[in-house]
């Protein structure tokens, strides 16, 4: 329900008349009778009229579920290093680039840090890289095979079940005696 400024402002025994006159039903007769779900031990709260500072109050923000897994350690320490040593290539390369448009002496040692830093900034993004793989291959990925994979297990484990059973029927024609004849010449 939309509420204006007159609204807001009035008497909450006004309230209580207006929703009784639309066909509400009377305060406390809903609260009395447990929900589902709800414990029925739990005391029903009574609604207190809100202020209008606790009607403007909003959280500044929800919480919501993560997404994705948060990285292991090890991986999240890599790419934390990776992201600060390329942070400093690029401050390295920008500064290089003003100090060659004003002229200065320290273009040349700037444009020498910057290659460095980029250098560095490569082998950072690799060791992430290396070092998410390692993880992986230490710790076990899980792996969830594809209806094709399965639906193929499947077949060849037929196939065996369907030998062994073959195997086993000549193993007792064999052993009853006829030598493997099914019927008398």
């Amino acid at each position: 329900m939309l509420m204006g400024t007159a609204e807001r402002h009035r008497a909450p025994e006004d309230v209580g008349a207006d929703e009784r006159a639309a066909g509400s039903p009377p305060e406390g007769s809903e609260r009395d009778v447990p929900a589902a779900g709800r414990d029925a031990r739990a005391p029903a709260r009574a609604e207190r009229p809100r202020t209008e500072r606790e009607a403007a109050y909003r959280p500044l923000w929800t919480e919501e579920p993560a997404r994705r897994r948060r990285l292991p350690d090890p991986v999240r320490t890599a790419a934390v290093r990776a992201v600060i040593v390329v942070a400093v290539t690029l401050i390295l390369a920008m500064v290089a680039f003003l100090c060659t448009l004003a002229g200065s002496w320290l273009a040349f040692p700037m444009v020498i840090g910057s290659v460095a830093g980029t250098v560095v900034a490569t082998w950072g993004v690799l060791d992430v890289w290396v070092t998410r793989q390692v993880w992986n291959q230490r710790h076990g990925v899980v792996s969830a095979p594809s209806s094709t994979a399965r639906a193929m297990r499947r077949e060849r484990r037929r196939a065996r079940r369907q030998g062994r059973s073959a195997e086993r029927a000549q193993e007792r024609i064999g052993r009853r005696g006829g030598a493997g004849q099914l019927s008398h010449p």
